[in-house]
């Protein structure tokens, strides 16, 4: 499967989930992408954070982001999930305060 199919697939599965109302499956796919995030900051060198920083978002971020805006209870939970190793990350790599 190519990379456009897959992520049109990944942007439908999420407008269906959203839209089916559904906490346990919703909650299952912001695990699975705050998970994402995570590993990819803890495996990634501060050089390929700051390159990555400028590339334009892909349409699976696209479709996180919107989510992300549609449910503040999933972004509170994504947040929280994230920010510690994210914020380290980024200290260590002179991207933040």
């Amino acid at each position: 499967m190519s990379k456009p199919t897959r992520a049109v697939l990944i942007v439908l599965a999420v407008i269906v989930i959203v839209a089916a109302g559904g906490w346990l499956s919703r909650g299952t796919v912001l695990n699975a992408a705050a998970d994402e995030v995570i590993k990819k900051f803890q495996a990634a060198t501060c050089e390929q954070l700051k390159a990555q920083k400028d590339e334009p978002p892909s349409m699976m971020k696209k479709a996180a982001v919107w989510l992300l805006h549609a449910e503040p209870q999933a972004r509170v939970a994504f947040i929280d999930k994230i920010a510690a190793p994210v914020l380290n990350k980024m200290i260590e790599c002179g991207m933040a305060p």
